[in-house]
């Protein structure tokens, strides 16, 4: 990597070139420390100074001579880069990356992560909202053997201080979303918008990423091979200096973000679940149409609409019992077991119908989407609900218990012993 300007008498040159290219992060760093925290920024020019004391505090009696801090900074208006570099030449592990053709927070971790030594690899905001005194508790986790340790709001000892209920509601709402259309990887964590972790750099290396918006935690669950979890809980602070960057866009990038990974890790039969989707919706359309049209049967809106609704969701049982998951539907069994699974189909269907009004009523109600793009994100999202939800209930196998072991097995292996 081209050093711009090396600081004399420090271990590391204090101002580094952006990487650019694809946002993968190689596998080695040499020579390794042990970490590396990225702190992207931008107009923190009021917090900098104070959040790199705090770091350093708690940092310093643990992995003095181990560690290095990389501000990330999008060429700040107010000169945020400059008091970076002004701190990085008498902080001898801080070094500075100052991008002048790349924006947004999640591109400037994985640029700092590209850049960065360390075998393990953080992420902490510039803003003073994330305690710096919880990497400790972050570093023990990691040290025990986590792959992936993240401080958590929603753990014991975790809370959101003078959050108003609107931005508690959008925040958990946020967190069943993803749950409705990723929870292999929103359900491994319970504070899935975390923007305070860390992570091995041997579990996320040479993954390439694709991140959108402020929400980097999911990529990394998402895109890597994570496999033990620690969390640690903290309180969410106040701002008391700079501009908050939460603005309703972020929401907007975090439903973007989770249906770009879904489409990342379909399996084989969403495809053809889709299709049978789609026949659904040409049975409901025609139904209603035949029920209340007053050239036709001229019935009421609400019973044509009602039946057309169900009429749907039995094409729709059919073609997937026989199509989609055949395979599965023959080893579950005929007769009741097929009533069975069309039952569970009903109730995940109906529980679809009321997430996608609450979707739509929250993004055109106090989101201000367009309502015809709010309608076709909660459309897709339902569709994942759908998906998953009779993936694992309506045609999911039981689970294999262990075969049993023979008396004879047991007494002779005992016998070796």
């Amino acid at each position: 990597m081209q050093v711009v300007r090396p600081v004399e008498g420090t271990r590391l040159p204090a101002v580094v070139e952006a990487p650019r290219g694809p946002l993968s992060v190689p596998s080695q760093h040499h020579p390794p420390v042990r970490l590396s925290l990225i702190v992207p920024t931008y107009n923190e020019s009021r917090n900098l100074e104070e959040l790199l004391r705090q770091l350093t505090a708690v940092l310093e009696p643990r992995l003095s001579g181990e560690y290095e801090i990389l501000v990330v900074d999008d060429d700040s208006p107010d000169g945020t880069w400059a008091i970076a570099m002004r701190l990085a030449a008498r902080l001898p592990m801080v070094r500075v990356i100052r991008r002048r053709t790349e924006k947004g927070l999640s591109t400037a971790v994985i640029r700092g992560w590209q850049a960065a030594r360390g075998e393990v690899l953080a992420v902490i905001d510039a803003d003073l909202q994330h305690p710096p005194e919880v990497l400790a508790r972050l570093w023990e986790s990691i040290q025990a053997g986590a792959d992936l340790a993240v401080a958590s709001r929603h753990v014991e000892g975790g809370g959101v201080s003078d959050w108003s209920a609107l931005r508690r509601g959008l925040s958990r709402g946020a967190q069943l979303l993803g749950l409705a259309v990723l929870p292999s990887v929103v359900g491994r964590v319970s504070d899935p918008m975390s923007g305070y972790f860390m992570v091995r750099r041997s579990a996320i290396a040479d993954a390439e990423m694709s991140p959108l918006g402020y929400k980097i935690l999911l990529e990394v669950i998402g895109r890597g091979r994570i496999r033990s979890i620690g969390e640690a809980g903290y309180v969410f602070r106040e701002r008391t200096a700079g501009e908050s960057k939460v603005t309703a866009r972020l929401y907007l990038d975090y439903l973007r973000h989770l249906v770009r990974l879904r489409l990342a890790t379909l399996p084989p039969r969403f495809p053809r679940f889709a299709v049978v989707g789609l026949t659904g919706v040409l049975v409901d359309m025609a139904l209603l149409f035949l029920l209340s049209d007053p050239r036709a049967l001229g019935w009421g809106l609400t019973r044509s609409k009602v039946l057309a609704a169900e009429a749907a969701i039995i094409n729709n049982f059919i073609w997937n019992d026989a199509w989609t998951f055949g395979d599965v539907a023959k080893k579950l069994g005929a007769g009741r077991a097929r009533l069975k699974r069309f039952a569970k189909f009903n109730l995940i269907c109906a529980m679809g119908l009321v997430l996608s009004v609450l979707l739509l009523a929250l993004q055109f109600d106090v989101l201000h989407v367009n309502r015809y793009l709010a309608n076709a994100v909660a459309i897709a999202v339902v569709t994942a609900w759908n998906f998953w939800m009779n993936k694992a209930f309506s045609w999911g196998l039981p689970a294999r218990s262990a075969p049993a072991v023979p008396a004879a097995v047991v007494r002779r292996r005992a016998a070796a012993t």
